[in-house]
């Protein structure tokens, strides 16, 4: 049995070594266009179901922690009974990012223009990353399938800036630098404690009292306050240079058309 549960996450139970994904079967599950069986007993599970159960698992205790076995205790269920609706963990992660992203975000509250939208859109992005640490983990960059919730994510930020004198290559990357803004900043927010950083604070204080004349410029920046938490707000600061960026870049388009 343990056999067939390893070859059934894509693994060689003899050696170890990763099988080649169904990217189909994949693609299929996560839009629902996998065959249905005609006969059998009916099932009694989804694989909406299970990904919201794998969810909740990795919210308590991370994406490291989810296992089909741990999630079909969670269900009451054995690990081979969820291998009838999920093929392996690697579908399973792609089925917990569609069930954390939900719906496409309504950006129109924002108002009409496109860097308020825009930035509507980086808030959202980054409070859903808050609320499920582990989602950096599982949309790491790579080649996964991609389901029409994460899909709908990536089409209301490029539909956001199609009112932009930008062409679709340079929507594309400003997409990547405020999705890039929004991966670092929910990294930090993961990985702070404040306990370690008092200490860290502390001892790096210490040092500098004794090495100030070594590192100048970083004394007076922490004596001013650089590394102050409240001093600004991350997510607003690096928006609006990356917006003011890409003012100046249509703008400089808008002159070399005019003359």
């Amino acid at each position: 049995m343990a056999s067939t549960a390893a070859a059934r996450d894509g693994k060689d139970s003899r050696g170890g070594k990763e099988k080649p994904r169904d990217l189909r079967a994949g693609v299929a599950l996560l839009w629902g266009e996998q065959d249905q069986p005609t006969r059998g007993p009916k099932p009694t599970l989804s694989p909406r179901r299970i990904a919201d159960a794998a969810v909740r698992l990795a919210d308590a205790e991370g994406l490291d922690a989810v296992s089909m076995s741990k999630v079909g205790t969670e269900l009451g269920v054995s690990a081979m009974a969820l291998y009838r609706y999920v093929p392996g963990k690697a579908e399973l992660v792609e089925l917990m990012v569609e069930a954390v992203l939900t719906e496409r975000p309504d950006l129109t509250a924002a108002g009409p223009a496109w860097q308020p939208r825009l930035a509507e859109w980086a808030r959202r992005s980054l409070a859903v990353h808050q609320a499920h640490p582990w989602l950096l983990t599982a949309t790491a960059m790579r080649r996964q399938a991609m389901g029409p919730n994460q899909l709908g994510w990536l089409d209301a930020a490029l539909g956001a800036m199609e009112a932009a004198d930008l062409t679709a290559a340079e929507r594309h990357q400003v997409f990547l630098l405020i999705v890039g803004l929004v991966r670092n900043l929910a990294q930090q927010l993961t990985e702070f404690d404040a306990e370690h950083d008092r200490e860290w604070s502390r001892l790096t204080g210490e040092l500098l009292d004794r090495h100030a004349d070594r590192f100048p410029a970083l004394t007076r920046a922490i004596a001013q306050g650089a590394f102050e938490p409240a001093a600004v707000d991350p997510l607003g600061f690096g928006l609006g240079r990356i917006l003011d960026g890409v003012q100046t870049l249509i703008d400089r388009k808008g002159k070399g058309s005019s003359s």
